[in-house]
């Protein structure tokens, strides 16, 4: 049997050439298909509640409201209105943004007085009465109606009421939704509505997280965002589930470091 030929050396370096190009073009595809599946946590959102503070340890800041047409259109500003968050300032939570958007800052934690940062999407409005002008899902709260902070608890960062879940599935809170039956006439639960930090109830992570009312201009909060009632009522008047509104809480610096990434109005030029 003859033996069988060997390809000339220079012909094994050219295929070596030929299959390192496909690898790279084929490398460089995925890289593009990737960034085409990540569009960023404000994908989707045609409403934005943007609040954006001094620094990290900053209790007040101020929230804009903003709107699009399509996620390649530019954010429009509504209006604008101060709010105060938690009283030691923000700490990175738990939302639609990227652990890789996270720098080295405070992580929110159970009773760190820190307001989550970054962004969430908004769920249920809530309040006193047994409506409110929204676009949003409503919920009448109960006098029996607890918001659940014990981190050991099978209902962490859940919203329930004790005739349904029992009496003893509620000890320990110190969230009662009802605040003006439990705190001697307390209006700041009178209208609110839930940020969604830490979705999956982590323990621990942080929980109850709100926006809601003051009772005086700038009063800080455990780690809420507050805000004037004519500031609240117009915002949740404004708010539309089927635009799937985002909050994003940010301090300076990191809303500057994350603009383009995330689209934010500023990236469009309008600096808070």
């Amino acid at each position: 049997m003859a033996p069988a030929s060997v390809p000339p050396p220079r012909l094994h370096a050219t295929a070596r050439l030929l299959r390192a190009a496909a690898l790279l073009l084929a490398l460089c595809a995925s890289v593009g298909a990737l960034a085409a599946a990540d569009p960023g946590p404000l994908h989707g959102g045609r409403q934005l509640v943007l609040v954006s503070t001094a620094d990290g340890d900053a209790n007040q800041g101020i929230a804009r409201r903003y709107e699009r047409d399509a996620d390649a259109a530019a954010w429009r500003q509504v209006a604008a209105f101060p709010v105060s968050i938690g009283r030691n300032g923000s700490a990175w939570g738990s939302g639609l943004h990227a652990a890789t958007d996270v720098d080295a800052g405070p992580v929110k934690r159970e009773g760190d007085g820190r307001s989550p940062a970054g962004v969430f999407a908004l769920g249920t409005a809530f309040g006193y009465a047994g409506q409110a002008s929204t676009g949003l899902p409503y919920a009448q709260m109960q006098s029996d109606s607890w918001c659940m902070d014990v981190p050991d608890s099978p209902l962490y960062n859940r919203i329930v009421e004790a005739r349904e879940v029992g009496q003893a599935a509620v000890a320990g809170s110190t969230e009662p939704m009802r605040l003006d039956l439990h705190r001697q006439g307390d209006p700041r639960y009178r209208l609110g509505l839930v940020i969604e930090h830490n979705a999956d109830n982590v323990p621990r992570a942080g929980s109850c997280i709100f926006a809601h009312l003051w009772r005086k201009p700038g009063e800080v909060t455990a780690g809420c965002t507050a805000m004037a009632d004519a500031d609240m009522e117009a915002l949740l008047a404004w708010l539309d589930a089927d635009q799937s509104p985002r909050f994003v809480l940010l301090p300076q610096a990191q809303l500057q470091r994350l603009a383009t990434a995330w689209n934010l109005p500023t990236a469009n030029g309008d600096a808070p």
